[in-house]
């Protein structure tokens, strides 16, 4: 009985470590402010260029930095990146040649539905 227990008991330990461990390696989300000047002025020619550069460095990083979407707005663009830490969002940008004036990681996400959250 005794031999059970702690088996038991050693399995809902190891249980435990391996959820932790695999919380603390989930991506975070990122927004990324890029200043560019005439952003929204760029052709949809140099906007595919643009994305093919960043695809093209993403898949050499692996699979741990993702683009989401980005938002081209201005003299800026606002991508969101999931990834480990912001060291491998900055890393993208230096191996892609594009600015990354801003990083900052999204605390929360809210949309029309959360009005209707359970309290």
């Amino acid at each position: 009985m005794f031999e059970r227990i702690l088996m038991s008991c050693a399995l809902v330990l190891n249980a435990t470590a391996a959820l932790a461990q695999s919380a603390a390696t989930q991506p975070q989300r990122f927004v990324i402010e890029r200043e560019i000047p005439g952003a929204s002025k760029m052709s949809p020619d140099q906007l595919r260029d643009a994305a093919k550069l960043s695809n093209r460095v993403l898949r050499e990083m692996g699979p741990e930095i993702q683009w989401v979407q980005s938002f081209v707005a201005g003299d800026k663009i606002y991508c969101v990146y999931n990834a480990p830490n912001e060291a491998m969002i900055r890393s993208h940008a230096e191996k892609s040649g594009f600015p990354a004036n801003r990083i900052t990681p999204v605390a929360a996400v809210i949309d029309p539905t959360t009005a209707q959250a359970a309290r």
